[in-house]
């Protein structure tokens, strides 16, 4: 289920919706482009980008099956990153136009899009806190913990342990040892899908 289902879009909306397929590597906008629409990932999984000042790229976040994403641009000019598929995906498109057009028209939609950016705020805001442990141990451990299922405090991977290192600001290489010694202290337990927390800790 996307996230917009969430929302009980109105006929409008979906019905002004197109899907567009992209090959991996494919981009879908461009940092500076016109903010047209937003975006939902029905399948695949899709990274957005921005360069700095020092042409680095660095990935601000990466919108997997049944994600939400670009949503600023409701309220942009332009978008203020690139969106890559990072592998085949499909991704459906709803008009910048008829969403706000139908914010505007039903309150309770638009308390229910707040709702949603007041939550990404807050992982925003946590990933920023984040990025400031010095410890590499704890980041990671912090990290876990936040995206942990609280029923089992497991953390199922849907990507590379590359695109985990990216998201926490590690390189691939610190994440894999360092997971490796949290492994052998028992604070956790790794297969090629998940990550299980054994000693939660305190964030």
């Amino acid at each position: 289920m996307s996230e917009l289902a969430f929302y009980r879009l109105p006929t409008a909306i979906t019905h002004g919706s197109t899907v567009r397929d992209l090959a991996a590597g494919e981009t879908l906008f461009r940092q500076g482009d016109a903010a047209a629409a937003i975006f939902v990932v029905e399948a695949g999984r899709v990274r957005l980008v921005r360069q700095t000042v020092d042409s680095r790229k660095v990935v601000i976040h990466t919108a997997r099956a049944g994600g939400l994403f670009a949503e600023a641009a409701l309220f942009a000019s332009a978008y203020h990153c690139d969106a890559v598929a990072d592998i085949p995906s499909r991704v459906r498109i709803y008009p910048k136009r008829l969403v706000l057009a139908a914010m505007r028209s039903d309150p309770k939609l638009a308390e229910r899009f707040m709702a949603t950016f007041a939550r990404e705020i807050q992982t925003l805001r946590s990933r920023l806190e984040q990025r400031n442990i010095r410890s590499v141990r704890d980041r990671v451990l912090h990290h876990l913990a936040l995206a942990a299922a609280p029923e089992d405090q497991t953390v199922r991977l849907s990507g590379t342990l590359m695109d985990l290192a990216s998201e926490i600001g590690l390189t691939h290489e610190t994440l894999y040892r360092t997971l490796a010694a949290l492994e052998k202290e028992g604070a956790i337990v790794r297969s090629a899908e998940a990550v299980v927390l054994k000693k939660m800790p305190l964030i």
